[in-house]
């Protein structure tokens, strides 16, 4: 089993971060603030401006470490990526079957089923722990159409229709997630995903999860010898981490909504917490960043069993798991890629 090591988030944007021996150390206007060994990371998320030192960039490629860049405000810019993992006929299998049409639907369809179960599962917990407070028959009904469409996907072999699937399915979510914000409704209302830039807390909230999770996903693709980048569902764009967001697909509503949804519930965030632009953009302000990025370290280090391996395992090891399963399947190990499907 793979060790669940430790990601460094830096979200202080004036830092600049180097090496020393075999330490990376973050530096405030010169002044040494922090000091990590290299051997407890797994990943670094640098949230600035200055940059990092290109010795820190050489040691974390020897060593196995995603280096990712976001702006301020959890924008994804780039990743220095580690040493190529795996062998070249595993990323080989991956970009034919990328070109196949019918192969990529295939592989798309088991991200969607997971998704659409997921949402339903989130939206049956809400109506069974707070049946006075959510709209329980309207939720039900919704309920039922996902799995009505979960039920159309599995035949399903169009990669066009599979995407409007997943987009009614998804509008359909996010048109209950309103009520299961139980608290503070006056600074947080839901009132639909918006986002480049998001325009209000929630949704600021769900951009910046949605950025750590596919940093997250783009790393344990990295570290099962796929390519992030070659992607099923989401096809080939530039900078884009096409197949990470393939994967994350799995995990959103279960990683990052309900993270949210729980932050917002017990108060652990405020409107403090957020800067509003004249533009109408709302961020995270450094605070809001790091209470929410103290939040999903915590979540990460939650045990579950896994519905697959029925194996105990901490939450932040799925996102590894679920790539290596993939990477089983597509060397053929497997006869179909097992989704994640949590209850």
């Amino acid at each position: 089993m793979r060790k669940l090591l430790n990601t460094l988030y830096v979200t202080t944007p004036e830092t600049y971060l180097a090496l020393d021996g075999e330490n990376v150390v973050v530096l405030l206007e010169n002044a040494e603030k922090l000091r990590i060994p290299l051997h407890t990371l797994e990943s670094i998320a640098y949230f600035g401006y200055k940059g990092t030192s290109p010795a820190l960039m050489g040691a974390c490629a020897e060593r196995g470490i995603r280096l990712s860049y976001f702006t301020p405000n959890g924008r994804f810019l780039a990743a220095a990526s580690a040493n190529e993992n795996g062998n070249v006929l595993l990323r080989k299998c991956q970009y034919r079957l990328s070109d196949d049409s019918g192969m990529s639907a295939e592989i798309a369809r088991s991200f969607i089923l997971a998704k659409l179960y997921n949402s339903r599962w989130i939206l049956e917990r809400a109506t069974r722990d707070h049946p006075q407070r959510v709209d329980v028959a309207a939720i039900k009904a919704s309920c039922r159409v996902l799995a009505d469409q979960a039920h159309t996907l599995e035949t399903c072999a169009d990669l066009d229709t599979l995407r409007g699937l997943e987009g009614s399915a998804s509008e359909r979510y996010f048109s209950h997630f309103n009520d299961m914000i139980l608290t503070g409704n006056e600074q947080f209302y839901f009132s639909g995903r918006n986002r480049r830039p998001p325009l209000d807390r929630v949704n600021a909230m769900l951009s910046f999860l949605y950025a750590l999770l596919s940093n997250t996903c783009a790393s344990a693709l990295e570290q099962a010898g796929l390519d992030p980048y070659v992607g099923f569902l989401h096809r080939d764009r530039p900078g884009r981490v096409s197949l990470a967001l393939d994967l994350m697909e799995e995990f959103r509503g279960l990683f990052c909504d309900r993270l949210a949804l729980t932050m917002i519930n017990t108060r652990a965030i405020s409107a403090k917490n957020f800067d509003f632009k004249e533009n109408g953009a709302v961020f995270l302000n450094d605070s809001g960043r790091k209470a929410v990025i103290t939040a999903w370290q915590a979540r990460k280090q939650e045990t579950i069993m896994h519905p697959y391996l029925s194996e105990k395992v901490p939450w932040g090891l799925v996102p590894h798991l679920q790539a290596l399963l993939l990477a089983r399947y597509l060397r053929g190990d497997l006869d179909a890629y097992p989704p994640f499907l949590w209850k």
